[in-house]
């Protein structure tokens, strides 16, 4: 039985004494400079002593890092991940002697549990969040940084997820799975899918019968998915890679370009924003009534036996630019108040391999976030994943910001007015939406 694992590279061998003594005040330090110290979770302090070392390194070339003794950990895992967790566990045993426990809980309920369930050690040390519930948790000092297989996370796996699994710049996560939208295309209507809007606008001419409710292309006009005709063109919420609310750039030239492009599509989807809903569209693709149907992959169910369909990636700009979605990320974490922070890591490490990450599209469908786990023959060879994996190499992971949700309704609202009333100026109408956004902003 093995209980040790030689340590990565030999910039990771230098700086493990050090990062894992110091990953728990790099916490502290950043709960203290975010709003005062303040948020909900409560104000104990992780004991700087359950994150030390204790000399398990020094800076030869052949140092091992190897869990502390007695190690043994928990993991909350959601109800559709457990038998690959469990599955997981012993593996991690069997390769480093350490026992894992693993809690079902939901997804959802994982970041609120570890704010109330942390300070009094009652959380578990390893945990899965999607990327947008990391901010409120790191400035709460809840989650130890990804120190010690930081470069190792670089390296191998998507630039987004890496971004979306940090904050301030400092990486806390260690990816596992994605989640972005793709294009839906009925191989019956179109053995091929489109590579480019030009294409798509192509086919309509010829397919598009509004009288017998036939149409080429459908998405929901929300932010979510209309998000491709504001990054693709260059345009972006906020500034600072969607750190920054001071800088809000919606009425910026990228945007103003994404959202007149946008409207020209209106010739292609004769129909009012308001009519377009998820409902309509599902039907309108199952009964073979839509073309191209732009959705994540929630929605595979929907068609499977259906539709013969593929997934491909949203067609180009106009200049051959790819088009940016938005996804979403999760990955595990270390809580901060683990008795056993090394023995989390190695797990957390461990647990987003690319062997594992591979395990876990086999066993649920987990769409990977390591490189070469997504150009694998299991992913690429899958006419439906591969397609979602490629978009997601060209996506934008959503704000983690809270003050993100001061724009969703606004931007829906310009969605749907550039869209509905040809009489609108768009550079007049992202001003106004700009302005809405920073009220709403200012006022909380």
């Amino acid at each position: 039985m093995k209980n040790k694992k030689q340590i990565g590279s030999k910039n990771q061998k230098k700086t493990l004494q050090a990062a894992v003594t110091c990953g728990l005040a790099l916490s502290l330090v950043l709960a203290g400079c975010s709003n005062g110290g303040s948020g909900n979770a409560p104000n104990a302090q992780p004991p700087a002593t359950n994150n030390s070392v204790n000399n398990t390194a020094g800076n030869s070339e052949d140092e091992e890092l190897a869990p502390e003794s007695g190690a043994k950990l928990v993991v909350w895992e959601a109800k559709e991940q457990l038998e690959y967790m469990q599955a997981l566990a012993a593996d991690f045993e069997a390769e480093y002697g350490v026992p894992v426990t693993i809690e079902e809980l939901a997804g959802g309920e994982q970041g609120g549990r570890l704010a109330t369930d942390g300070p009094s050690k009652l959380a578990a040390d390893v945990l899965t969040l999607p990327h947008d519930q990391i901010g409120q948790a790191v400035t709460a000092g809840l989650l130890l940084p990804n120190d010690v297989f930081e470069e190792e996370t670089r390296e191998s796996m998507v630039e987004a997820a890496v971004m979306a699994s940090s904050y301030d710049g400092v990486l806390y996560g260690y990816p596992k799975s994605v989640e972005t939208y793709g294009m839906f295309y009925n191989k019956d209507l179109m053995p091929e899918a489109p590579q480019s809007w030009d294409e798509v606008i192509a086919f309509a001419k010829d397919f598009n019968d509004p009288g017998h409710n036939k149409y080429t292309i459908m998405w929901e006009f929300v932010g979510y998915y209309t998000y491709p005709f504001i990054g693709s063109y260059g345009g972006y919420i906020f500034g600072d890679n969607n750190t920054n609310p001071a800088d809000i750039g919606l009425n910026k030239e990228g945007t103003v370009e994404g959202f007149t492009f946008l409207r020209s599509l209106r010739e292609i989807l004769p129909m009012n924003a308001g009519d377009v809903t998820y409902d309509v569209k599902t039907q309108l693709f199952q009964e073979g009534k839509l073309a191209l149907n732009i959705d994540g992959p929630w929605s595979v169910a929907a068609f499977k036996d259906k539709v013969n369909f593929g997934v491909a990636p949203l067609p180009r700009t106009a200049d051959g630019q790819p088009s940016q979605s938005f996804s979403g990320i999760k990955s595990y974490y270390v809580n901060s108040y683990s008795a056993y922070p090394i023995a989390a890591r190695l797990f957390a490490n461990f647990a987003s391999n690319k062997e594992n990450q591979l395990k876990n599209f086999e066993m649920t469908g987990a769409i990977p976030t390591n490189i070469e786990a997504g150009e694998a023959p299991a992913i690429q060879e899958d006419p439906i994943t591969s397609g979602f994996f490629e978009q997601f190499t060209n996506s934008t992971p959503m704000p983690s910001i809270s003050q993100i949700n001061s724009v969703w309704e606004p931007l829906k609202a310009a969605f749907i007015s550039v869209w509905d009333d040809a009489n609108v100026e768009v550079q007049q109408l992202l001003d106004q939406t700009v302005k809405t956004i920073q009220a709403d902003i200012d006022s909380k």
